[in-house]
């Protein structure tokens, strides 16, 4: 089995036990851990500590939600009490905290098991998940290629079924590009909805905490299970924690669809804009009304995205920056831009960032939902750092941040789903965005497409 409704639902029908899915995780992680490197810390006997303190309570009928005794895994960004949290960065190398973080005391309180801490592009600051002082993370569908960014480790350990659901950080695109390029789930949830309290920053008015998960259901059991106010987080909504879970035999009727008629059609592969455009086709097949539309300046917002982090992240490293021997090269190269930007750069880009948060509320009086592209190519090769699409070479980086950045900038909430594959057999993923807060419609009209396809159920060759 492969995903938490499956296997919570036989935990519960004593088909098998929290102990035997975490050791079967942790067999699966012994066998590809030497191919993949998804994992940074593994933490085997916790984890078996965990399942048997989950099986006991589940026999005495101590039931708390969908992830008790499901075993999970954390991209290492995230404190753990008493677990080494590196960020990816010699930085933090010896980092044990003495606190969780929000979002692992109510993974604890939900019952799931800790398998360890998954490996990620160094501070989070990249696509590629190449991490110079902990290795590559190789993508489970081809080991030659990159997983995605940041959350490089969380794609790869779900994909792999070394994990059933794996949280990640989305700052500019970090949750959704893993998603695309590993064939899995991956849900940025809107901007507040999920404390950031004791997760590693990078770029604080533009991180997203979210799971990556391996069907949709499983990633609103997830959201259920973290999301809610929290009073150590000063971007933390007051705003009570909903029912996510999508029904069974969803209809999409009535749903208004929002297709773009620029940008995210532009140098973009023809097999992944195809694959799109029968996704939105299946959409209205199931009842949704399709419409054209025109999207706010998208390069711009993305220009915006990029100048705010790199701003925010520079001052943010400022006190560790000058031992340039901590850092890897990109990452340097990105710090040294961020310290030549003025602060009535990032004063204006914020200013800006307001208005187009507007412009696409304005949207989506019209709109429901728009279904975009989730990454314009299947995932590169390691160390590539141009790629051609349809014709034109674009810096790897910005090719593959390009249809997510801008969804940080304004704070709405995204999906990435399988949709399909390329020529070359690598997964694509389909972007779903929704208004702020409405996380239940993205996830139905999710679940509703991935009911109809069987993207999700395909396995990479690793395995």
């Amino acid at each position: 089995m492969r995903t938490i409704v499956e296997a919570s639902a036989a935990l519960r029908s004593k088909k098998v036990s929290s102990v035997e899915l975490t050791r079967q995780c942790l067999a699966n992680i012994e066998r590809l851990e030497p191919k993949l490197n998804a994992f940074i810390t593994v933490t085997a006997e916790h984890a078996l500590n965990q399942a048997r303190i989950a099986d006991e309570a589940l026999a005495k009928g101590v039931d708390r939600g969908p992830l008790h005794g499901i075993p999970i895994s954390l991209k290492d960004l995230y404190r753990t009490k008493g677990i080494r949290t590196t960020g990816g960065s010699l930085l933090y190398r010896d980092m044990v905290p003495d606190y969780d973080c929000t979002v692992a005391e109510k993974l604890n309180a939900a019952g799931a098991v800790m398998l360890g801490k998954t490996g990620l592009h160094e501070l989070a600051y990249g696509v590629t998940s190449n991490n110079p002082h902990f290795g590559a993370v190789k993508n489970p569908w081809n080991l030659d290629c990159i997983p995605g960014g940041s959350s490089g480790g969380s794609g790869a350990a779900v994909s792999a079924e070394m994990s059933f659901m794996s949280m990640g950080s989305d700052t500019g695109g970090s949750i959704r590009i893993p998603a695309a390029f590993c064939g899995v789930v991956g849900l940025k949830p809107t901007y507040g909805l999920v404390s950031r309290y004791g997760v590693l920053p990078l770029g604080s008015s533009l991180d997203h905490m979210g799971p990556l998960n391996s069907c949709v259901r499983d990633a609103a059991m997830t959201l259920a299970a973290i999301a809610g106010p929290d009073a150590r987080d000063e971007s933390s909504v007051a705003r009570p924690v909903e029912s996510y879970l999508p029904p069974l035999n969803i209809s999409l009727k009535g749903l208004r669809i929002g297709v773009p008629d620029s940008f995210f059609t532009e140098r973009v592969d023809p097999t992944v804009m195809g694959r799109v455009r029968a996704m939105v086709q299946l959409a209205a097949a199931l009842g949704g009304q399709a419409e054209v539309v025109r999207v706010p300046d998208m390069a711009a917002i993305n220009l915006t995205g990029r100048m705010i982090l790199l701003a925010e992240a520079s001052a943010l490293l400022e006190q560790h920056s000058r031992n340039r021997t901590n850092f890897g090269a990109d990452v340097l190269a990105l710090l040294d831009q961020g310290k030549l930007l003025a602060a009535t750069d990032y004063v204006n880009a914020q200013r800006l960032r307001s208005s187009y948060r507007r412009q696409f509320l304005d949207l989506f009086q019209s709109i429901d939902v728009l279904l975009t592209p989730s990454i314009p190519m299947g995932a590169p090769r390691i160390g590539q750092t141009k790629v051609s699409i349809d014709g034109q070479e674009e810096d790897t980086r910005l090719a593959t941040t390009r249809f997510v950045r801008g969804i940080n900038v304004i704070g709405f909430p995204a999906l990435s789903m399988p949709c399909g594959f390329d020529t070359g057999g690598l997964p694509i993923g389909l972007q779903i965005i929704g208004r702020p807060f409405e996380e239940a419609t993205i996830l139905r009209v999710g679940a509703a497409l991935e009911d109809a396809t069987d993207f999700h159920l395909k396995r990479p060759p690793v395995l």
